[in-house]
């Protein structure tokens, strides 16, 4: 009995993305199957981590002791207070310095061209290179050059890639989305402004191109309450993706079973 291909889509979501990794133990722990992952700025980081062979539970572990010092390298602002080699380096390190060809599970990582003002899409070299693209907030991270061109955070262009993940062959498709601009945040720097503005973008831009057509399930974890921007209550926003991921799972395991049925 033929299986159905099973596509994860992960969406954008600054520290909030971190809800991805409960989404990930979740869908495992139940088996269902992830045979294709497409990932937009944070998902990117977590949909590489995953693809890349580690497993859940260090993930876990990895997420707890995260901290801003791993990624805060600033530099003279010209186009971007940080640098960005200081996580480009942790992403290299945690992805066993692969390319992403050489990934246990495909993977498409979406970044932004800046000049082109068009979507990439990374399926080959460097993970590290790709995904540190993919993270690349306008303004606050220096642009990545990759061959040339300059990439910005993948969610600018498309929040929750999930017609990506539907192009790379999936039958069914599941979309996490963490990124909702906050109603009354705390705006005290520049950094506020920024991710501020980027989550209102986003938030408009999603809510005009229909993100759900290609979307099977749409798996949105409660994360508004946390902030995209401060790496804390780490834990509580896994736990959230977990609750988020187990009110679908039997619906999911249903349209598994109903696929392989189907003439």
């Amino acid at each position: 009995m033929k299986q159905p291909k099973v596509g994860l889509a992960l969406g954008s979501g600054g520290a909030r993305g971190f809800a991805h990794l409960g989404v990930l133990k979740t869908l495992t722990a139940h088996n269902i199957p992830i045979d294709m992952i497409a990932g937009s700025s944070m998902g990117a980081l977590a949909g590489a981590l995953f693809a890349s062979g580690q497993k859940i539970d260090d993930l876990y572990k990895l997420a707890l002791t995260f901290k801003r010092k791993y990624y805060l390298d600033f530099t003279v602002p010209k186009m971007g207070f940080i640098q960005g080699r200081r996580i480009k380096e942790y992403i290299r390190l945690f992805t066993f310095g692969k390319n992403i060809e050489e990934f246990t599970i495909p993977l498409s990582i979406v970044a932004t061209d800046l000049v082109a003002g068009k979507k990439k899409v990374f399926q080959t070299g460097s993970a590290s290179d790709a995904v540190r693209a993919s993270i690349a907030i306008p303004g606050i991270f220096v642009p990545e050059r990759i061959a040339g061109r300059l990439y910005i955070d993948g969610g600018v262009i498309d929040r929750v890639p999930v017609s990506v993940v539907k192009d790379m062959g999936a039958d069914i498709v599941i979309a996490v989305d963490c990124a909702h601009s906050t109603a009354e945040p705390t705006i005290h720097s520049i950094y506020d402004v920024i991710i501020q503005s980027i989550d209102i973008m986003q938030d408009e831009l999603a809510s005009v191109t229909g993100i759900t057509d290609y979307t099977d399930f749409m798996i949105r974890p409660d994360v508004e309450r946390f902030s995209s921007r401060a790496f804390r209550d780490i834990e509580e926003i896994v736990k959230e993706g977990e609750k988020a991921a187990a009110k679908e799972v039997d619906r999911i395991l249903e349209k598994i079973r109903d696929w392989k049925g189907s003439p």
